[in-house]
């Protein structure tokens, strides 16, 4: 069959530019279709967390991050003077923040640094307060850079899937493609079309949060609250508010969002009878539908992001999740489109991706439960308050909300494996991160191996190899690293006798058959 492109991506929110980007950087011809016209500037996700930091900053993009976050502190730092200005008394820079668990704050300053947990992500740890909107920007100029077809205004209509290939229908004609990516979002037309099962749970709870020009904020408590009568949240930007209540999900989630019905929402909520709310800028609803798909393939058509799981937005995860699915699929595919795929490489992104998203579903159903406005649940609340205000606790809930230590359950007994490679410093002033810009798999010899060297002949562009030493590891003779940045192999000096045999087969696994006239 002969194709318009390689694989077609439907939806161009943060998850489908970041697959694409990953698709275009292995020389992937890739189309992506978005029904907006421009960028969403709906009120999203407002951080991101450590997997997410790590992956924009191995393709070179951490100084854009940078800037976002510095811009985000500073709308931080116009709430708190705004606070102080209208007369709310007891405002003050918090501790550093560490994430939250169903609002309870957990503190920078309980935090044990120590943490093995925490080693590794290098100058990635220090951004994290970066709006979704600021997200999407950046990957559609990092997109246009890499010569995406970004086309916008245009909906997918529907699709035939066949054993060679995909006819898409959009809006605006068809195209044939090999492949078809879902990353349109938790109402996926994709995902209704392929028939993928999406058992869950229904939703119970009527969430909004918005950006709005107010009066009266002065009455309202910042950040969480708890009320009788739901939870609500207030900042930390101005203007932003969130109500949360509990008497089951709306009844229409497509109706726009008014300033009558937040005002209304916020007052009952909070009991503060005099808030106004006089112009929305930006406002959408939320509910606590929590769905997964069991498989994250059909034949030829693929979903990521909210296509393949849906939960309420509780801990900040539903747009790291989708990040972390893009960045695992991108060079799957990739190598799958090129042919030099080993086989079940791309059943792998199911294998390694889905424990991740029922986790995260559990999580958030959690945090529901410890919301709700009754007896028993503010007890346990008091209990986990408590309990947070530990350092042992506060560095478990942060570790898990950050995603410090996730790991994949990847063959091999080096204690790296698995998971996300140390930002090492080489001795050459170089980092690791540096050097997995172009997308390609890393492997380096840090010992000055000839053994090791001699294994990875043959793989071509798909993989770069690096003789350094490593003074801050010394005892580190090796590592091998997946294009994703995961750990695919690690060997300690000296290696035991079956360290190059381990090598050799995380290399077929990984990167497939090497050329034998170069090996």
């Amino acid at each position: 069959m002969n194709h318009d492109a390689d694989v077609v991506v439907a939806g161009g929110g943060p998850v489908g530019l970041m697959l694409a980007c990953e698709l275009a950087l292995a020389k992937v011809s890739v189309v992506v279709l978005e029904r907006l016209t421009d960028v969403d500037t709906t009120i999203k996700a407002g951080a991101i967390n450590s997997p997410t930091a790590e992956a924009f900053y191995r393709r070179g993009m951490l100084p854009g991050l940078a800037e976002a976050q510095r811009e985000a502190f500073e709308r931080f730092g116009s709430f708190l003077r705004q606070r102080r200005a209208a007369g709310a008394t007891g405002v003050k820079q918090p501790p550093k923040f560490a994430g939250h668990f169903a609002g309870i704050m957990l503190r920078g300053d309980l935090l044990d640094a120590s943490d093995p947990d925490f080693d590794g992500p290098g100058p990635a740890a220090e951004v994290g307060l970066v709006p979704q909107e600021a997200l999407e920007r950046l990957l559609g100029a990092r997109a246009a850079e890499l010569g995406v077809d970004l086309r916008r205004g245009v909906t997918l209509t529907g699709f035939d899937a066949g054993e060679d290939g995909v006819q898409v229908h959009t809006s605006e004609g068809s195209l044939r493609t090999g492949r078809l990516v879902g990353c349109d979002g938790g109402r996926s037309t994709v995902r209704r079309l392929a028939g993928f099962p999406f058992p869950g749970t229904a939703p119970e709870i009527t969430g909004r949060q918005a950006l709005v020009e107010m009066t009266g904020a002065d009455a309202l408590g910042a950040g969480w609250n708890w009320t009788s009568t739901g939870t609500y949240a207030h900042g930390p930007l101005p203007g932003r508010i969130l109500t949360v209540e509990f008497d089951g999900p709306p009844a229409d989630r497509e109706a726009p969002v008014t300033a009558e019905e937040l005002e209304a929402s916020l007052r009952k909520v909070s009991g503060v009878a005099d808030v106004r709310i006089h112009k929305v800028l930006s406002a959408t609803r939320f509910t606590d539908n929590a769905r997964q798909v069991p498989d994250y393939r059909a034949g030829r058509v693929l979903l990521a992001g909210d296509a393949a799981h849906v939960h309420s937005p509780f801990g900040g995860q539903g747009l790291n999740l989708g990040i972390g699915d893009a960045m695992n699929l991108g060079w799957k595919l990739a190598a799958t489109v090129r042919g030099w795929a080993p086989e079940g490489l791309l059943d792998t992104y199911t294998a390694e991706r889905h424990p991740l998203g029922a986790w995260v579903l559990e999580w958030t159903r959690a945090q529901v439960a410890l919301m709700r406005p009754e007896s028993h649940t503010r007890a346990l609340r008091g209990v986990l308050a408590e309990l947070t205000g530990t350092v042992d606790a506060t560095t478990f809930f942060a570790k898990k909300i950050s995603g410090a230590g996730q790991r994949y359950d990847l063959p091999g007994s080096h204690p790296l494996t698995g998971r996300s490679a140390p930002d090492l410093v080489l001795s050459d002033g170089t980092r690791l991160a540096g050097h997995l810009h172009g997308g390609q798999g890393l492997l380096l010899d840090l010992a000055d191996d000839g053994e090791v060297r001699k294994r990875a002949a043959g793989y071509g562009d798909r993989l770069r190899v690096l003789t350094a030493g490593c003074p801050e590891r010394p005892g580190l003779a090796g590592l091998l690293v997946r294009p994703d940045g995961a750990t695919a192999w690690a060997a300690d000096s000296p290696g035991g006798p079956d360290a190059p045999d381990e090598l050799d087969a995380a290399l077929r696994r990984w990167f497939g058959t090497p050329d034998a006239a170069a090996a």
